[in-house]
Parts: structure tokens; C-alpha cells; sequence
């Protein structure tokens, strides 16, 4: 896999949130490419990786807005939107792979809090190159049924330590924004003692499903930055995640 390269400087004209927001103001965005209803979909003002095609889809006019927080309806709405967006930037065929993801919270890779997602097309780079079945398996915590999507904990997570992967066939994306929703509620309420704040949304299409993988984020394990070694929890750990939940979701509203 080549290196993504990172121009500093675009990066230090990006505004952040000691700023005015830009998504707020809406005066002096990027080239809008579609907007339906209160999504905007735009390309990125500040492109910092080099041979790539940056955009951005805002999620929402609320400035504080979220996935966690949307109703369920605007959050299904919201899904069916940013795939739409994504498959029409690979089916153009100009990128070796393109990906669409979203940052949450401090430490999560981020530069403005306004809800936004991204859909970054590369040139040389296949973004699937080094993944593998096992890193979206797992502990079972909810099985796939006409009502849910499937949700596991990541036995082998590609950084560590919990990873939550959310499965469904490419026909039930409403299930998928659903339990991402769920899942990243109970990760910014009753995870960790509410001590998680971040997290990151990664999504592939896999096997004749989409995935989202939900990281909760954290600082980042040495291990990793220093020897790409990812770090897990115990499987008993793992069970009382599951366990923690199951419990969440009984109460969730």
C-alpha cells in the first residue's frame, strides 16, 4: 500500500473551532455538488491529501447535531444519503478506492464539531488492501434478523481496543443506520463510565453487505503508533461490554 501524503500547507488555512464555523455560515464553502433537503453535499475547501479527491457531506443545520442523537428517521435518511454519495464516486471508476467515513469528538481525527461526513476517492491507494474477514467478526451481541442488523465486538481489531461492527445486507440500510445510532449512543452515555467523547465511523462494502465499523476513541496505544501492534480486550471483557449492551438496549428509547 503507497502512503497517503499530508500537505501542511492547505492543513494550517483549515478553520477550527475557535472559528466561526463555516458550516454554519454557509458563505464561503467548497463547490456544493448536490444538496437534498438538509444535506449538503460538497467538495472539501481544504484538499490535504495529495492525489485524492476529498468531499464532504454536512449532516445536518445543527451546529451540535449527531448520529447518536438524530431521530430515527433522520438518521435512515441520513444513511441512505452519504451511500448514495459514495457509490456514485466509485462508480465513476477513477479511484483505485474510495471511502467514506466520519470523525466525532477531540480525539478522533477531526477538525470542526458541525456533524459531518467524508468521501475521499484515491488515485493509487486500494483502502482494502491489508483488511480481512476476521476484522469485522467477532462476539455476537445482537444477531441479524428482519428487525436488526448484526452486531459484534471485534475479536481482532485492526487498532484496538473495542471495535463494533455493524452488518447488513446492502438492501436493509435503514437497519444499519439504526443500530449505528444505538450503538453510538451507548458509547457516548454508558461506555466506560460516559468517559468516551470520540469515536470514528468507518464503512466498507464487504461480502455482499455494508459494514460500519464504530471505534471508540481514546489516546492511541503506543503499541500500535510504535510497532503496529493492535491491542484487544479479554474475551471477558468483551462479554461485559456485550452484557452492558444488551442492558443499554433494553432501556434504550
Amino acid at each position: 500500500m503507497n502512503d497517503l501524503i499530508f500537505n501542511p500547507y492547505i492543513a494550517k488555512e483549515k478553520p477550527n473551532n475557535k472559528d466561526v464555523c463555516p458550516f454554519c455560515a454557509k458563505d464561503n464553502l467548497g463547490k456544493i455538488l448536490d444538496q437534498t433537503k438538509n444535506f449538503l453535499w460538497l467538495e472539501n475547501k481544504y484538499p490535504t491529501l495529495e492525489d485524492t479527491y476529498q468531499t464532504l457531506i454536512i449532516e445536518s443545520e445543527e451546529h451540535l447535531g449527531d448520529v447518536s442523537t438524530y431521530s430515527d428517521c433522520y438518521v435512515t435518511e441520513l444513511f441512505h444519503y452519504a451511500i448514495e454519495k459514495w457509490q456514485e464516486i466509485i462508480e465513476t471508476g477513477q479511484y483505485k478506492s474510495v471511502v467514506l467515513f466520519k470523525n466525532f469528538g477531540p480525539l478522533s481525527g477531526g477538525s470542526l464539531r458541525h456533524p459531518h461526513m467524508q468521501i475521499v476517492g484515491m488515485k493509487t491507494i486500494d483502502a482494502y488492501e491489508e483488511l480481512k474477514e476476521q476484522h469485522f467478526a467477532g462476539l455476537e451481541v445482537v444477531a441479524e434478523s428482519e428487525s436488526s442488523a448484526a452486531f459484534n465486538l471485534s475479536l481482532s481489531p485492526i487498532m484496538g481496543y473495542s471495535e463494533f461492527n455493524i452488518r447488513a445486507s446492502k438492501e436493509r440500510i435503514d437497519l444499519l443506520a439504526l443500530m449505528t445510532k444505538q450503538v453510538t449512543h451507548f458509547l457516548l452515555t454508558d461506555y466506560f463510565n460516559g468517559r468516551c467523547q470520540s469515536y470514528n465511523l468507518f464503512f466498507y462494502q464487504w461480502k455482499g453487505q455494508y459494514i460500519c465499523k464504530v471505534v471508540p476513541r481514546f489516546i492511541a496505544s503506543p503499541y500500535f503508533l510504535g510497532y503496529k501492534i493492535p491491542q484487544r480486550h479479554s474475551i471477558e471483557r468483551l462479554e461485559e461490554i456485550k452484557r452492558e449492551f444488551l442492558i443499554y438496549q433494553q432501556n434504550y428509547t
